[in-house]
């Protein structure tokens, strides 16, 4: 396998960090409904967790772009 190749291969394995923000996202947000559902009262508290939680899984997302533009500068 050449260098390129395994660029390649690289920057695939790289970008895998979308699908996992993707389900993260998912779950968030899932669980947010959820706990709003049970408990109205408690949305503006909620709200706050909900912005700092989905901020750290869309770091996530931009930490494998940035891997996966790194890996393709070397390639």
């Amino acid at each position: 396998m050449d260098a390129t190749a395994a660029a390649l291969i690289g920057m695939g394995l790289a970008a895998l960090g979308f699908a996992g923000s993707g389900v993260g996202l998912g779950i968030l947000f899932g669980k947010a409904i959820e706990a709003i559902a049970r408990q109205p009262a408690a949305e503006a508290q909620l709200a706050k967790y909900i912005w700092i939680g989905m901020a750290f899984v869309e770091a996530v997302a931009l930490y494998g772009l940035v891997v996966a533009f790194i890996i393709m500068g070397k390639a």
